[in-house]
């Protein structure tokens, strides 16, 4: 089966909130999932699941409107950073110099889960669609710290943080089987956001 992680479009800014941030997705974010449903059009898409985060969920609705399809929830694909009160997307931090962004290139953890323990349940829950889906294709919208989990997996590499910047809705393709066996076919595919003018990630 081939799976699909897509990152989140652009969120707003959302600070100093009670409870969760989990900001929906800003102007430019809308615009993006648009752009990303329509350089899907022509591909056969089985089944559509999301993070419960209201930008993942966003981002997914226009790919599963255009083909009729519904959006299921996996609670275990949510962000690492899920019950933070605050977002600031990544480019405003870095733009600021802001210390924030320099924790985050240490690989410094704030979550009330182990590195560990968040790829973890990652692993589980896309493995899971894997065995559920055989000979299918899967699409899901999830979070930037998930890709780098699943992705940080299949490669092998030791549990951190983060080892490379998904951009936003970039696609993310796995082949993978029900034997176990997986293969990146694409990462950080982003063509449907070039020449549109929309921000990309960190790096336009």
């Amino acid at each position: 089966m081939e799976l699909l992680l897509i990152r989140h479009g652009l969120p707003v800014r959302r600070e100093g909130t009670e409870g969760p941030a989990d900001p929906e997705l800003s102007e430019a974010g809308v615009a993006q999932a648009r752009h990303l449903a329509l350089y899907l059009a022509d591909e056969h898409i089985d089944a559509i699941y999301t993070s419960p985060l209201q930008r993942a969920v966003q981002t997914a609705q226009p790919v599963a409107a255009s083909r009729h399809l519904d959006v299921a929830v996996i609670d275990e694909v949510a962000e690492w950073d899920r019950n933070s009160n605050e977002y600031v997307p990544i480019e405003e931090l870095k733009a600021a110099n802001d210390p924030r962004w320099h924790a985050m290139m240490r690989g410094e953890w704030d979550a009330d889960e182990t590195p560990d323990e968040f790829r973890a349940r990652v692993v589980h829950a896309l493995d899971a669609l894997v065995d559920a889906h055989p000979g299918q294709k899967v699409a899901v919208t999830c979070h930037g710290g998930v890709i780098n989990a699943y992705l940080g997996h299949v490669l092998g590499l030791p549990v951190s943080q983060g080892f490379f910047y998904p951009n936003y809705t970039s696609i993310h393709r796995i082949a993978a089987s029900r034997g176990g066996h997986r293969s990146i076919v694409t990462v950080n595919e982003t063509a449907h956001l070039r020449g549109t003018g929309l921000p990309i990630g960190v790096i336009q």
